[in-house]
């Protein structure tokens, strides 16, 4: 059997010492297989984008076991986990995040040469186009509206074909019309990759294109 993109055992997330000492996660178990998509849908501070930070490795779980494509991200030091988000994961997230000093193309290439991934100027052009931006490559971002920084965003993450993409809130920046399109397209461009998709919402209208839809709720799984 195939082993899962995220498979998550226990997972514990504590912040803040003494009486600042705060519980986010309380015993997570989780897992996405290849390919498949699944929406995490909970309210405000439910603990789901602390999930996703476990999960690419921006945030230490405070117990459990976090494997994430094959690899055990607990134990990684920080340029292991540099070379992790590089090569296999793909992130999305509700702001933008673009450099300003930088194209539309700079944007999406820069990632991929840090990376090492080969040809990334022509890797960048092609998922840029694909999303709806060939025409705006030499464009900075803030000569771009919200959904096309988006759209740029998406391109980012998905140009060095990752295995998984993570997306947390992408349309939460957006309004409703502009919000379903980036919706599509994110979905659009998983199943070209063939990637595995983990996206955080709030939004049952969004959750409910995935696979699966898993609520969690004050640090705990709720539900499926």
């Amino acid at each position: 059997m195939t082993e899962p993109l995220i498979d998550l055992s226990d997972i514990r997330l504590t912040l803040g010492r003494d009486d600042a000492r705060t519980e986010i996660l309380r015993g997570i178990d989780f897992r996405l297989d290849e390919a498949e998509r699944v929406a995490i849908l909970g309210a405000s501070g439910s603990g789901k984008s602390s999930l996703m930070a476990v999960i690419a490795g921006l945030e230490r779980a405070s117990g459990g076991t976090a494997r994430v494509l094959g690899q055990d991200v607990g134990a990684l030091d920080e340029d292991a986990l540099a070379r992790l988000r590089g090569r296999g994961i793909g992130i999305v997230l509700q702001a933008f995040h673009l450099l300003p000093t930088m194209t539309a193309l700079e944007n999406v290439m820069v990632p991929m040469v840090l990376a090492g991934v080969p040809d990334p100027r022509g890797r960048a052009a092609a998922e840029l186009e694909a999303v709806g931006l060939g025409h705006r490559l030499n464009h900075f971002p803030t000569q771009l509206s919200g959904g096309e920084q988006q759209r740029v965003a998406i391109a980012r993450a998905t140009a060095p074909a990752p295995r998984l993409l993570l997306a947390d809130e992408p349309t939460g920046n957006l309004d409703a019309a502009t919000g379903s399109q980036i919706v599509d397209l994110l979905f659009e461009r998983v199943r070209a990759a063939g990637a595995g998709l983990l996206v955080i919402t709030h939004d049952p209208a969004v959750a409910e294109r995935a696979d699966r839809i898993v609520r969690i709720a004050d640090g705990r799984i709720a539900g499926e």
